[in-house]
This record gives structure tokens, C-alpha cells and sequence, in this order.
């Protein structure tokens, strides 16, 4: 039989550790918080989804001027738009930091004809200009929601139409302008520009509303109160410029 006279103290020190260990149970892991999950913070400022002032027309400019910032807007507020080339078609028409313009996710309406082709800044003032006066507007003041919104185009290699012969070149040849002739409602009824907008009717009450609302988004609005070329229509360009009537 082995002495414990023989044995080192270590040993025997080293034993009666892993006993005492064997015997104590580890400390609970304490209880950590629960937490929400973390909010992404948002992409941009959200330009779109801003209510429209005295500064909407310039940062517009700003925002949309720069194809990288316009794009990120676009889709922060969840609007399809597909870059496409730039192309120079003749010396005075082409596009630049443009592309197609699809649905707006974040809205029921929608333009017709579809898939329409300008500039970035144009598609960023439409988006602000749908989204913070006409769908609103049209809740407010017709009871119904816009489910259509019928245009004539953006892009067209021409000079100004003003009724007569002009040498300057229309914002159109650049696809930097929208011709907007009315709009579709949830509950069936038409609203145009050719029907509606004389009288003090709630449709006219409407039309006048949304463009007065588009003065400070676009540069330049034209509407029937301008001349008899734009009688059936809003003229809206998304330019620098300063000019609504």
C-alpha cells in the first residue's frame, strides 16, 4: 500500500482541487435585454416624401443634377427607374443622365402610356409632384383616388411650340419635360385639361391646384392660362428656370 508519506504535496493539493471542482457548479449566465431589431437608417433624405415649399424647386436642381444622388432617391421612395446611355441624336437633341421611368411603387397611380424615357431630374420632380400635391389633391378636393395619370410624352427632337415659328430649341429635345393632359380616378371619372379646366368647378378647383402646387417643383409650367398651344395639357419641365402660368 503506497504511504501518503511518499506522495508530493503537489499531488496531493492538485487532487483535492478537481474534487472541489467536481462539487461547484459554474455561475448562471446572466440575462441579457432583448432588444427590437435595429432600423436600417434611411438611404437619402427622402426628397419624395417630403412635403413641398419654398425650396423643393432647388433642391430638385441640386439632387437631380447629380445621377448618382437622383438615383439614390429614386430608390429610397421605392420609384422603378432604369438608367440607360447617354446619346447625342442630333446637335441640338439626345438625353443625358436619363432613363425609363416604371411604376412607383409607393403609389396607385400610374402613367400612360408606361415606361416613359427622360431625364433623372424629370423623373425626380414628377415623383415629388405625384406623391405630394396630385394624388393628395385629388383625395381632397374629388374624393377619389388617381389611379391613372395620361401624359403625351417626354421626349421629342423639336423646337418650342408656341403657336408660331420658333428657332429655340424645346426642353422636350432633351427629355427634360412631361406633358400631362389629365388623369383617371378610382371611381370611373376622366379628368382632363380640355373638360376641366375653365369654371370653379371641384375638377377645375383640382387641375388649378396641382399646378399651382407644380410651380414649385418644376422650372417652368405652362398650363391653358399661358396660350391656346397649351389648352389640353400641363407643360411640366424640370429645369433651372423660373416661369409658371
Amino acid at each position: 500500500m503506497l504511504s501518503l508519506s511518499r506522495v508530493s504535496p503537489v499531488l496531493i493539493c492538485l487532487g483535492v482541487a478537481l474534487v472541489l471542482s467536481s462539487c461547484v457548479r459554474p455561475p448562471a449566465e446572466p440575462l441579457r435585454p432583448s432588444y427590437p431589431p435595429r432600423t436600417e437608417a434611411p438611404l437619402v433624405r427622402g426628397l419624395i416624401d417630403r412635403a413641398i415649399n419654398g425650396g423643393t424647386q432647388a433642391l430638385v436642381v441640386r439632387e437631380g443634377g447629380i445621377l448618382g444622388q437622383c438615383l439614390a432617391e429614386l430608390s429610397a421612395a421605392r420609384v422603378r427607374f432604369s438608367p440607360v446611355p447617354d446619346r447625342q441624336n442630333t446637335s441640338t437633341c439626345g438625353l443625358s443622365q436619363g432613363g425609363v421611368l416604371g411604376a412607383d411603387l409607393g403609389t396607385v397611380a400610374r402613367m400612360a402610356p408606361g415606361e416613359v424615357e427622360m431625364t433623372c431630374q424629370t423623373a425626380l420632380a414628377l415623383s415629388i409632384w405625384r406623391r405630394q400635391s396630385l394624388e393628395p389633391a385629388a383625395r381632397e378636393i374629388l374624393g377619389s383616388d388617381v389611379v391613372q395619370i395620361d401624359h403625351m410624352g417626354a421626349y421629342a427632337c423639336r423646337n418650342v411650340n408656341n403657336g408660331g415659328v420658333s428657332t429655340r430649341v424645346s426642353a422636350h429635345a432633351r427629355a427634360m419635360a412631361l406633358d400631362v393632359s389629365g388623369v383617371r380616378l378610382r371611381d370611373g371619372r376622366r379628368i382632363t385639361l380640355t373638360d376641366n379646366w375653365q369654371g370653379d368647378a371641384p375638377e377645375a378647383r383640382f387641375l388649378r391646384r396641382i399646378r399651382d402646387d407644380a410651380c414649385r417643383i418644376f422650372g417652368t409650367v405652362l398650363s391653358p392660362d399661358y396660350n391656346a398651344v397649351h389648352r389640353d395639357h400641363l407643360h411640366l419641365e424640370a429645369t433651372d428656370t423660373r416661369f409658371c402660368r
